[in-house]
């Protein structure tokens, strides 16, 4: 993955995820790959037709950028983005794209995007809201645009040819983990990728907008704190829905589990936005309102088996009507945090199918009290 020198903010609200650590994901793949040649402008046009997507791994786009998936920050500067053109004009070789070819038919970046987008910005003639023009480079080049280049010379860029590998993954067919593995691994340099930020742009879709959505929840910001750069605070969304639906089919790891979820969900095609945001909004607002902002800590930070905890007992509960009486809710929760061997199932081992299963199970037995 092209590399960035994003560095998160200091003030990043710590969470607590035992689910994270050493983790490793046990399945085999069958993965079909082979490369492909193509010319710059079939690539341009391509990438402006959408059928080649360029992920972004936040949900914050930038003015005037496509909605289509989730594009991370541009972070060439602008003599780099000179040299790489004047190569291609030059006839040097360079490195060769990764792309993935999703079921739709449509390919999505996996390592190229600042090539890329480079690419993209020279045919359009605009670079960061200003007139692309070659700077540093041959005197013939200098100062030319794609539009003021001789004709022998933007025939040869555009007939240049950048070599891909694409892949597709064939087993298991439910979901894309093996390419959610390559991201993690062609994610050298700057700041590794976050489960959530990888998920975002390998299930772009509906789903990842609406999470993105509920985020913005008041009551939700009350008790994480926040918004995290690394989206953590959506993956904890995404887990309270995938528990609250599936936790019977819980396996370890968290993170397999997860990706299979969303990816199962990617445009609300299994559980549509009238049935989860009613279902988020009405728990984190009862979680806020019933037990107050730090409902989701046991000290200083955020604790995610809690988050899990809390969110599944109260929807649980919430099933059967409404809580009118605050006390027995927090009642509830003091029974869930004194339960014997319950501080052990949300601190150690935490993505252990057992300890998933009594966490849960205790939490909603504790709020079926309240009243």
């Amino acid at each position: 993955m092209d590399s960035t020198q994003q560095i998160p903010p200091t003030d990043e609200v710590e969470v607590d995820d035992l689910d994270e650590v050493n983790e490793v994901i046990p399945t085999a793949y069958s993965i079909t790959s082979y490369g492909a040649d193509y010319p710059v402008d079939g690539l341009v046009k391509r990438l402006e037709q959408g059928d080649i997507i360029v992920p972004l791994f936040s949900l914050v786009p930038e003015a005037g950028q496509s909605t289509v998936g989730f594009q991370r920050e541009f972070v060439w500067r602008k003599p780099q983005c000179d040299r790489f053109i004047e190569s291609l004009l030059l006839g040097l070789p360079v490195p060769g794209i990764f792309l993935v070819k999703e079921a739709t038919g449509k390919h999505l970046v996996l390592d190229g995007q600042q090539r890329l987008k480079t690419l993209q910005y020279f045919y359009s003639g605009i670079f960061q809201g200003k007139e692309f023009v070659l700077e540093g480079v041959q005197d013939k080049w200098e100062g030319r645009s794609y539009k003021t280049l001789d004709a022998d010379d933007r025939r040869r860029l555009d007939d240049s040819i950048i070599h891909a590998t694409i892949v597709r993954q064939d087993e298991p067919s439910d979901d894309q983990s093996s390419v959610y593995l390559i991201f993690e691994r062609l994610n050298s340099g700057g700041i590794f990728l976050q489960p959530q930020e990888i998920r975002v742009a390998l299930y772009h879709g509906a789903f990842a907008s609406l999470l993105s959505s509920l985020n913005t929840n008041e009551s939700w910001r009350r008790l994480y704190g926040k918004k995290s750069a690394r989206l953590k605070d959506l993956e904890l969304i995404l887990r309270f829905f995938a528990l609250h639906f599936h936790s019977d089919q819980y396996r370890r790891p968290m993170k397999e589990f997860l990706n299979r979820y969303m990816a199962s969900n990617v445009q609300l095609q299994r559980h549509p936005e009238a049935s989860l945001r009613p279902l988020f909004n009405d728990t984190v607002d009862a979680a806020c309102k019933l037990l107050g902002e730090r409902a989701f800590r046991l000290q200083k930070t955020v604790n995610a088996a809690l988050v899990d905890s809390v969110m599944i007992g109260l929807a649980s509960r919430l099933a059967n009507g409404p809580i009118l009486d605050a006390a027995s809710a927090r009642t509830s929760y003091e029974t869930m945090l004194n339960t014997p061997d319950f501080q052990t199932w949300i601190t150690r081992s935490t993505a252990d199918e057992d300890f998933v299963k009594k966490r849960l199970d205790c939490a909603k037995a504790a709020f079926a009290n309240a009243k």
